[in-house]
């Protein structure tokens, strides 16, 4: 979810401070020959995108529909674009290919409506990891239930997705967001793991980063109009706890960082994984960035220098990312910044 209220004095009264629990550092996350990062819902879809010899874009015709005003009785259709994020994310190690969900996007339909028109089956994914609990990134799990194999998945969260949320805007009725429910989920077959600290997957090849240390001095979370309910009151919920990143290890090349919405904030992600894995190199960095509005956009030019110096190869900001956003991370990082689209794969290999 994507907030846009507040000024940035009052974003400034959260403090960063540690993750809880106990530390693993550093964590042997072993190297992959190649990585695919396939976005099956994000807030844009541009059919007219051009790919590269690491980028394969998804252009009009990818499937009809019946439309009697064309002769024929059909007419070409794209791909669906909302306000959400889910990507497939499939590794290979020698001859070994597993693929997760990286989430669900806002809608029930958005995410199996674009993985059928593409061709992919989501029945033959291996797991589901959720960034957070935000609605934009769970609601197509409605879409996914009732495919084969689904009830048995492994689903890895944070203990703390589960929380009620709401925007309380100055001046407007404050507005609940759809809440997961764990009943829910563990009645349709899901197998559930929370986890707060880092958990490895794929026989040590996926790093799902766990609650994220916070540790920049501009990163400072959500503004007060962003709440959750303590099981008593609605209180300023700056820290989004539950947000968390997976990231890959190319070989020869460094970490590959997927993100939801980098409500812990992108830069504090990437060093959290840097962190954990000891690798110091980022690869590529793929997902919401969170900088868009007012609270968010005095951020934008300290987390551009701090991109710059970490010199990434590929930097594909989505979903909530924002415009300005867009424009100074494409300015900062010329031959990195990718256009970020639903149904365009991103294609990293060792080196």
């Amino acid at each position: 979810m994507c907030l846009s209220s507040g000024g940035y004095q009052e974003l400034s009264e959260a403090s960063p401070r540690q993750a809880a629990g106990e530390a693993v550092d550093p964590i042997a996350l072993e190297p992959v020959d190649e990585v695919r990062v396939t976005t099956l819902v994000d807030n844009v879809y541009d059919a007219l995108l051009i790919g590269d010899d690491r980028t394969s874009r998804t252009s009009f015709g990818v499937a009809r529909a019946a439309a009697a005003q064309f002769e024929g009785g059909s007419t070409a259709v794209g791909l669906v674009a909302e306000h959400g994020f889910s990507a497939l994310v499939t590794v290979r190690r020698g001859s070994t290919t597993t693929t997760l969900l990286f989430d669900t996007g806002m809608s029930p339909t958005a995410m199996v409506t674009n993985a059928e028109r593409l061709g992919l089956d989501l029945s033959g994914i291996q797991g589901v990891v959720l960034s957070h609990g935000h609605f934009d990134h769970a609601g197509g799990l409605a879409g996914l239930v009732g495919k084969k194999g689904a009830r048995s998945l492994p689903m890895v969260v944070h203990p703390e997705i589960w929380t009620r949320r709401r925007l309380a805007v100055p001046g407007l009725e404050p507005e609940e967001m759809p809440t997961l429910s764990k009943r829910a989920l563990d009645g349709e077959g899901f197998t559930v793991i929370e986890r707060r600290q880092p958990s490895l997957l794929v026989e040590g090849c996926v790093l799902i980063t766990g609650e994220v240390d916070r540790t920049t001095e501009f990163e400072r979370g959500a503004p007060p109009i962003h709440q959750a309910w303590s099981g008593q009151e609605w209180r300023h919920d700056p820290l989004i706890v539950d947000d968390q990143a997976l990231v890959v290890h190319v070989r020869g090349r460094g970490l590959v960082v997927v993100t939801g919405c980098g409500h812990a904030g992108v830069i504090n992600i990437v060093r959290h994984a840097q962190r954990l894995t000891r690798v110091p190199s980022l690869h590529a960095l793929l997902g919401g960035m969170h900088l868009n509005g007012p609270a968010f956009e005095p951020i934008i030019d300290d987390t551009a220098l701090e991109l710059v110096a970490m010199a990434p190869d590929l930097v594909v900001a989505g979903h909530c990312t924002g415009w300005r956003a867009q424009h100074a991370l494409a300015a900062a990082l010329p031959a990195a910044w990718t256009a970020g689209s639903s149904g365009s794969t991103f294609h990293l290999t060792a080196a």
